[in-house]
């Protein structure tokens, strides 16, 4: 109990006075979780979270705190003119800490407050995942816009409900695949890419590894229902990332398998996913995993590789264990040069562009049939998946 309380007051304490990313620790509250380590932060935002010089363009609302990607999810909009209105959290735990981040916004008395409020156009969600489609459905049928954090959506059922609400409303409904769309080093990746620096993409091969740390994770986290498993989960940046750079508009699941290999005590849990991809554009390969060792000094070596017909590029998205100090490390190989390229300072445009088509009702975040495929490819490939145990195979 004293370590329950203890990881709580220090999640607050952290949350609340950290300015870069989503660096807080996750309180050990029945609902909340998050995959990150204070020593690095998922994905690379502004420096100072107070500072955005954007002015207001639409008002924006938050239901649903329970993974602390919230944050960054917050300060993308804030960055592209988004004025944070109000939230609505369950947990008073939670709410206490996101309202000292973010004093600008009233907590409201219910979800129905937001969703009834006409003056929001957009509404932002980490919810516990099986819970956001459903809530994005509301968001929806409210005439308002929704940016889910991923997972969006955790199985076929909800995804063919989500696709028919949007298309009926013309709402968007955007999942923040934050390892592309948050990340400067990718989004260099893809302007290299687009400037042919590479030739034409063959394959890509995304790497998604996590650290566990069982002890900062909610009941929920371990419940495959709950989370979608780990290729609904993790993997859904992966998916993203091979339909972006390979360009493709249609794709298979050509083999995938998940296991938990490490974890008996948590029987519903996966630790471990790999999938095989092709589509209209070019190969790919995805491998997710629960298996980051202590001795690194990050959440997880994340790595992102694009191979073309002239050259490749390589993506160290956290860290780089050659010695470079921090995350965005891009390395491209081609016929006139291997050159290694800081991508700290590359801009972040997903948080304009998405308060750009909220205003225009324009696609240029993303389009909509993109953001729904590559979480249909996650959920084909995690449904179809087989079982894995080391030593042999298993049943699912």
């Amino acid at each position: 109990m004293k370590e329950t309380q203890f990881n709580r007051r220090k999640f607050i304490k952290d949350t609340a006075t950290t300015a870069a990313g989503i660096a807080g620790l996750s309180a050990l509250s029945k609902n909340a979780f998050a995959e990150l380590e204070t020593s690095k932060p998922l994905i690379n935002v502004d420096d100072n979270s107070a500072k955005y010089k954007a002015e207001p363009r639409i008002n924006f609302s938050v239901i649903g705190i329970n993974h602390a990607h919230i944050n960054s999810q917050v300060e993308a909009v804030l960055r592209g003119g988004g004025r944070f209105v109000s939230f609505y959290a369950k947990e008073p735990d939670l709410a206490a800490a996101f309202a000292k981040r973010f004093p600008q916004a009233k907590l409201a008395g219910s979800e129905k407050e937001i969703l009834e409020d006409k003056s929001i156009q957009l509404v932002l969600s980490s919810a516990i995942p099986n819970e956001r489609a459903p809530l994005g459905i509301r968001v929806m049928r409210h005439g308002k816009d929704y940016m889910s954090d991923k997972p969006g959506i955790t199985s076929l059922q909800q995804l063919a409900e989500v696709r028919k609400v949007q298309k009926e409303t013309g709402r968007i409904y955007s999942i923040m695949y934050s390892e592309r769309l948050e990340h400067r080093a990718t989004i260099k990746a893809g302007d290299l890419v687009k400037a042919g620096a590479i030739g034409k993409v063959i394959q890509t091969i995304g790497l998604g590894p996590h650290r566990m740390s069982p002890k900062t994770r909610p009941d929920w986290f371990f419940d495959r229902n709950r989370f979608g498993g780990i290729i609904t989960d993790i993997a859904s940046h992966q998916f993203d990332q091979y339909l972006f750079f390979t360009g493709s508009t249609k794709a298979e699941v050509v083999a995938a398998q998940v296991g938990n290999v490490n974890h008996p005590q948590y029987p519903a849990f996966e630790d471990f996913g790999d999938v095989m991809l092709r589509g209209n554009g070019g190969a790919g390969y995805i491998r997710v995993d629960w298996f980051t060792p202590d001795g690194l000094n990050t959440w997880g070596d994340g790595r992102l590789t694009v191979l073309g017909t002239e050259g490749y590029i390589e993506i160290r998205k956290n860290v780089d264990i050659a010695g470079r100090q921090g995350g965005n490390h891009l390395f491209l190989v081609n016929q006139k040069e291997t050159k290694y390229i800081d991508c700290t300072k590359e801009p972040l445009p997903y948080g304009q562009q998405l308060v750009d088509d909220v205003i225009n009702r324009t696609e240029t975040a993303m389009t909509q049939e993109h953001c729904f495929l590559a979480t249909e490819l996650a959920l084909k490939a995690q449904k179809q998946a087989q079982g894995i145990k080391l030593g042999k195979l298993e049943n699912r």
